[in-house]
């Protein structure tokens, strides 16, 4: 993407070649200079070695899209939290009972970390029991377990722990709100649970994905800085910084927060919690899942264990990385290092994709931003038939002469809704709220098809198992 004339000039002093972008430092005439000059290092929106240079303006105008897209979101942080409240309190509330307060002017908020309390997303599947035809130790059984994980994080830490506790009688041990060094604030969620109290053979780590109203991680997945880490390539620079980056130091291998500074960095946190965990139970193995953004989290977390060498023991340990509508996180040069560290510790890697979701298609896998997949992909169709895929079809999504198959395929989806209950059982029946999104998804074909809710629908009665 860029080349470099050498020498130093950038904050991250931690890594040679880099693009960071930094969208709160310039203003909108600015964005004229980053699209027409290549020399990128003098632009106050980008932060890199001295004499870098972007040519053409493809991709130029892709950092200008990044850019003006993380701006538009840094001014609507608060409308969008406001809009999000407002909407989870009409789900959350009985109907008759929110318009008569909306009548009186009076609006009482759902205490939003009751454990009776659902997030946006879990309105669109209110599912909260494991499939009970899918036994322990069958083959989708890991798969099924992950998808209703990766769902769960979206809730808050009093929801997740009734869950895990008494739905899935298994043992809850802690919900982390991680810190964002680049951000300034706790973006990054995630949640740990084991099969068993005593003597576990499965632990399981759940990160959150993107909330539909989260301005900050919207920022994340938008953010295509990137880093190019020695050995593994370059890798995106938003999700690197949700993982826990450490601004100008990048990934120490110890570091511990001094003095009254106790914010937690979601892989260090992680990392030395599975660490104590395994080293006091010797069969337990380790699964890592998340859905979106936080399938992203997942699959990086053992990059970066990989890239602590000193932590190979605990990738062995891994039983596999399981991920939902995971957006690209890297080039190729990263896929190749990672297929390589996967193999070599027997790590399985199941990337999950339905249909026409558009998330695993971004960020582009062309010439201008090199990003690239890597892992097994199994692709579901809309009738949720699966096949083992090198690449997801329609592997960019913005494709003119595939947008009318797309809508058509988005109606059959909606068709779908009023049927399914009946076709498969009344717990695949779709409520009037994931209905409504399903009539948006026909408009932007790929929307709705990156809900949750299809990828559990795959992983308990798709046709492929892993």
């Amino acid at each position: 993407m860029a080349r470099t004339n050498g020498g130093g000039g950038g904050d991250e002093k931690f890594c040679k070649e880099y693009l960071v972008l930094k969208p709160e430092d310039g203003g909108y005439p600015n964005l004229f200079h980053l699209l027409f000059s290549p020399n990128v290092e003098h632009s106050k929106f980008v932060d890199s070695p001295a004499g870098t240079e972007i040519h053409g303006i493809r991709r130029r105008w892709l950092l200008v899209v990044s850019v003006t897209l993380q701006k538009i979101l840094l001014s609507l942080g608060k409308p969008m939290f406001w809009i999000g409240l407002v909407i989870e309190t009409f789900l959350n509330t009985n109907i008759v009972e929110f318009f008569a307060n909306l009548f009186r002017g009076k609006m009482p908020l759902p205490d939003k970390n009751s454990a009776t309390f659902t997030s946006f997303i879990g309105h669109l599947d209110s599912r909260v029991d494991l499939d009970k035809k899918i036994e322990v130790g069958s083959s989708k059984y890991y798969g099924a377990l992950s998808a209703m994980a990766a769902k769960l994080s979206y809730e808050n830490e009093a929801s997740v722990k009734t869950v895990v506790t008494d739905h899935w009688k298994m043992k809850f041990l802690k919900f982390y709100d991680s810190w964002n060094d680049y951000q300034g604030k706790a973006t990054t969620q995630a949640f740990m649970f084991q099969d068993k109290a005593e003597d576990p053979e499965l632990v399981v780590v759940a990160f959150r994905g993107t909330e539909p109203f989260d301005a900050d991680a919207w920022i994340t997945d938008l953010d295509i800085s990137w880093y190019d880490l020695s050995c593994l390539g370059k890798v995106h620079g938003g999700f690197m910084k949700a993982l826990g980056l450490i601004k100008g130091e990048g990934w120490p291998q110890k570091f511990n927060r001094t003095g009254s500074d106790q914010r937690l960095l979601a892989y260090y946190t992680l990392r030395d919690e599975l660490r104590e965990i395994l080293g006091k139970n010797e069969n337990a193995k380790v699964i890592v899942t998340g859905h979106s953004l936080g399938g992203a989290l997942a699959i990086l977390f053992p990059t970066v264990l990989a890239f602590h060498k000193e932590d190979d023991w605990m990738l062995k340990r891994f039983e596999g990385v399981y991920t939902f509508g995971q957006p690209r996180v890297g080039d190729e040069k990263l896929g190749e290092y990672m297929k390589e560290q996967l193999r070599i510790n027997d790590i399985k890697y199941f990337r999950y994709v339905y249909c026409n979701d558009m998330v695993p298609r971004l960020p582009y896998d062309d010439k201008s931003l090199l990003f690239k997949h890597f892992g097994t992909c199994l692709y579901f169709n809309s009738r949720y038939e699966g096949k083992v895929v090198d690449e997801e079809p329609n592997k960019n999504y913005f494709n003119i002469f595939r947008t009318i198959p797309k809508m058509l395929n988005a109606v059959y989806e909606l068709f779908r809704s009023f049927f399914i209950g009946y076709w498969r059982g009344p717990e695949y029946s779709e409520g009037w709220f994931l209905i409504l999104v399903r009539v948006i998804g026909v408009m932007i074909p790929g929307l709705s098809a990156h809900c949750p809710r299809d990828y559990v629908n795959i992983t308990r009665i798709g046709s492929l198992t892993p």
